[in-house]
């Protein structure tokens, strides 16, 4: 298995771990997706893969429909994606994904969690070229050999397909998710989820006392509303 199986495996208990942190962020992401090519998902491939991620951490329908109808109102701001970057203690670096509608709030914020948890917020650029940036799609395993898959979706960009308990997981670069998308689409495969996600390239093993000083830095940011993803180079060990 490859770095994204690793990734994904050592994750998988922490993202969207909080159901209103969830909507909350796939709220943001209707807004953006509606903004960017209209309401209708059958015409918005944006707004369908988030739709599509929407029902697969159970956000009622009603939920989602509102969102979209707010997101249509022209007096609805615009959510901007910034990205922060920086490090925590013990030499590890951390790249923030937010999604935000007050830039100076935000900058702020981010700032102040750094700087209280003994970090270093950094300039544009100084730690991003240390994540690979990927797209993923989660499809059903019935029928279905991940294998065989795999080199069919090659020529459309995917670089890692594997199973788990859940389904099949595709890993891609970023630039490769709309050719993706189009394919699983055009063969009538059901695509569960959708996403990005920054893989790091190297990781750095701390002791557990070492560990707790980054993760104090981490929950802060995470528990932002205008945070969506956090990464980092600290290694992880999964949750089994």
């Amino acid at each position: 298995m490859g770095r994204a199986f690793e990734f994904r495996k050592a994750r998988k208990m922490k993202r969207w771990s909080a159901m209103a942190k969830a909507f909350t962020r796939i709220g943001k992401d209707i807004v953006m997706a509606v903004k960017e090519g209209g309401p209708d998902p059958d015409t918005n491939s944006r707004l369908r893969a988030v739709i599509q991620n929407a029902k697969s951490v159970n956000m009622p329908k009603d939920n989602i429909e509102r969102a979209i109808k707010r997101a249509s109102d022209k007096s609805q701001g615009d959510y901007k994606i910034v990205l922060f970057e920086g490090y925590a203690p013990h030499g590890i670096a951390v790249l923030v994904e937010t999604a935000t509608d007050n830039n100076n709030r935000t900058v702020a914020n981010i700032r102040s969690y750094f700087n209280k948890c003994d970090g270093n917020l950094g300039t544009s650029g100084s730690v991003e070229f240390m994540f690979d940036h990927t797209c993923n799609f989660r499809i059903p395993s019935e029928g279905i050999d991940a294998e065989e898959l795999e080199l069919e979706l090659i020529d459309f960009g995917a670089e890692e397909v594997f199973e788990d308990e859940d389904g099949i997981l595709i890993y891609a670069p970023f630039e490769a998710f709309g050719a993706l998308q189009k394919e699983l689409e055009g063969r009538g495969i059901e695509i569960i989820s959708s996403g990005f996600e920054r893989i790091p390239q190297v990781t750095k093993k701390l002791s557990p006392e070492e560990a707790a000083d980054v993760e104090k830095l981490l929950e802060k940011l995470d528990e932002d509303d205008d945070v969506q993803n956090v990464y980092h180079t600290m290694e992880e060990t999964s949750e089994e």
